[in-house]
């Protein structure tokens, strides 16, 4: 008698075959499992910094760019802006920025790390709303003559100077929020984050 056994080629293929599309299968069956974990890019996107340029913001311009999901707004404030801050510490209701609305490296009179840049999330702090820009004084703004410039929240009558600082006996109890960023270089901002290699 033979010991020796016929190898059937083609259920070996099959087998072999078999093996590999149910490997395939597997594989796929998983991605969806493994992904799931993974953050999605919406989530990323939505909590990464945001590298801006500047490089082109001429002075009186504003930038509006998107963080976390709410509008930042970059302005080039010109000279006349800035002279507007110091004559209004009276009207203001934290003219000194202590509440906790800013970064300490931006608890200063611009609110800013240079003072002619100023990057604010440009939603008021009473309900939510977008505040609009009223850049020119009084009446060419719709304002009253002793307006000097700055954002009025529609809403509800809320004011904020070129600091973001809030009127005094106005619905919004606080300043326009500061948030965290840092300079790349002077054409360049981070919106997010203040370390580098954080």
């Amino acid at each position: 008698m033979s010991n020796e056994c016929k190898v059937d080629g083609g259920r070996r293929r099959l087998i072999v075959a078999t093996a590999a599309v149910g490997g395939v299968g597997a594989i796929a069956a998983l991605v969806p499992f493994v992904s799931s974990m993974l953050p999605s890019e919406r989530a990323r996107a939505a909590g990464a910094p945001v590298e801006v340029d500047i490089g082109s913001l001429e002075p009186g311009q504003m930038i509006t760019v998107e963080w976390r999901g709410r509008p930042v707004w970059i302005i080039n404030r010109t000279t006349h802006m800035l002279e507007t801050l110091p004559k209004l510490d009276g009207d203001m209701a934290d003219p000194k920025s202590e509440k906790n609305m800013q970064p300490d490296y931006c608890r200063n009179e611009t609110r800013s790390i240079k003072p002619a840049i100023m990057v604010v999330v440009g939603i008021c702090t009473h309900l939510g709303c977008s505040p609009s820009a009223k850049f020119r004084r009084g009446t060419e703004e719709g304002m009253d003559g002793a307006w000097l410039g700055g954002f009025l929240c529609p809403c509800h009558g809320s004011t904020f100077d070129f600091a973001g600082r809030v009127f005094k006996s106005k619905p919004a109890p606080d300043n326009l929020e500061v948030p965290r960023h840092m300079y790349l270089s002077d054409k360049r901002i981070l919106i997010g984050e203040d370390k580098k290699g954080a």
